[in-house]
């Protein structure tokens, strides 16, 4: 079946399930693109011309340029936070306490049990992915058409804007938050840090692997997709321990993100300027939307106990010491030391 008639199914059949979710136009986009095929054939000079060539520039487009890119941008924002927005409310609802969770229940109409929230992580999963496969090929169509890499220059730019779907530090949370429930319902523990699962249509052979060699997160999303999520901090080289992902989706431990910027991690990573940068791509500012992956903390707990218990020793020392000379400047300011 082609992606378009597939997308088009899902939109009608499952895209009720995400009450007040829009969903990328593919179909109108297609039809767009389709015209400018027509246009472009009406010009060109008939079969056998001498004048007749092969595009090898861009075309310009009456049809697309200047409206084109800035509407599927809409588009695709309007997506991300409704992403982005429905996972939170998940989330939030699996690690609240049982009162919360009645309350949080009434309010989101979220089902109390686990295979309740499966769906409905399974289903975020689907919108996700279903809509980055369809930004995908309107973007390669449109280059296709207008013989220009104005669609990859646009995918590069949804990425420095992190709004790329497959790049969300949510979709981490999720596929972890996934992972977290079956480990509750089975009542089973990873054996020697590693555990694959068999899984609902959306995330297909989900596993975790945080063994002594490189920790990875990985699962299989619609149309074979693949997504992947190195679980080893690139600063000290060690399996995530309270992780965070700053705005550009880079994963680091809290502790060595505050250490990069300069700052105590009692103060906490939102706490740096807006001039600190990633220590990887060196983008500024994006601390300040870093996000706390819970459920992917939660899960190398549970699957690297003797690590995660050495790790947080030691990370126990770090911060009274911190505290300490915290307390110890306030107190010199205070007295004019």
């Amino acid at each position: 079946m082609k992606f378009g008639k597939r997308y088009t199914e899902y939109v009608e059949k499952e895209g009720h399930l995400l009450k007040g979710c829009s969903c990328v136009e593919f179909k109108r986009h297609k039809k767009t693109l389709k015209h400018c095929v027509r246009q472009e054939l009406l010009k060109a000079p008939p079969a056998g011309d001498p004048s007749s060539v092969a595009c090898n520039g861009p075309i310009a487009c009456p049809v697309c340029d200047g409206n084109f890119f800035p509407n599927l941008l809409k588009e695709i924002s309007a997506v991300v936070g409704c992403f982005k927005s429905c996972a939170q409310q998940l989330l939030e609802f699996h690690l609240s306490p049982k009162f919360q969770r009645m309350l949080l229940r009434m309010r989101h109409n979220f089902g109390g049990d686990h295979d309740t929230m499966i769906h409905q992580g399974r289903n975020l999963v689907n919108y996700a992915s279903m809509n980055a496969m369809a930004i995908r090929k309107i973007l390669k169509k449109y280059d296709k058409v207008h013989c220009s890499i104005a669609g990859q220059a646009f995918k590069t730019r949804l990425q420095s804007m992190h709004a790329e779907l497959l790049q969300s530090p949510w979709l981490i949370e999720l596929t972890a938050l996934y992972i977290n429930l079956k480990d509750e319902k089975d009542g089973e523990k990873g054996e020697n840090g590693l555990k694959n699962l068999s899984s609902p249509e959306g995330l297909a052979h989900c596993s975790c692997e945080c063994g002594d060699s490189k920790a990875t997160l990985q699962s299989t999303l619609v149309d074979s997709q693949a997504f992947e999520a190195d679980l080893t901090c690139s600063i000290c080289l060690e399996t995530l321990f309270d992780p965070v992902a700053l705005g550009c989706g880079h994963l680091f431990c809290n502790t060595c993100a505050c250490s990069a910027a300069s700052i105590p991690t009692i103060q906490g990573v939102k706490s740096a300027t807006k001039e600190a940068k990633c220590p990887l791509c060196r983008q500024p500012g994006v601390y300040l939307s870093a996000v706390f992956l819970t459920e992917l903390n939660l899960m190398i707990r549970n699957r690297c106990m003797d690590y995660w218990d050495e790790r947080l020793k030691k990370e126990r020392v770090e911060r009274v010491q911190q505290v300490k000379e915290h307390w110890e400047n306030q107190m010199k300011m205070v007295l004019g030391m």
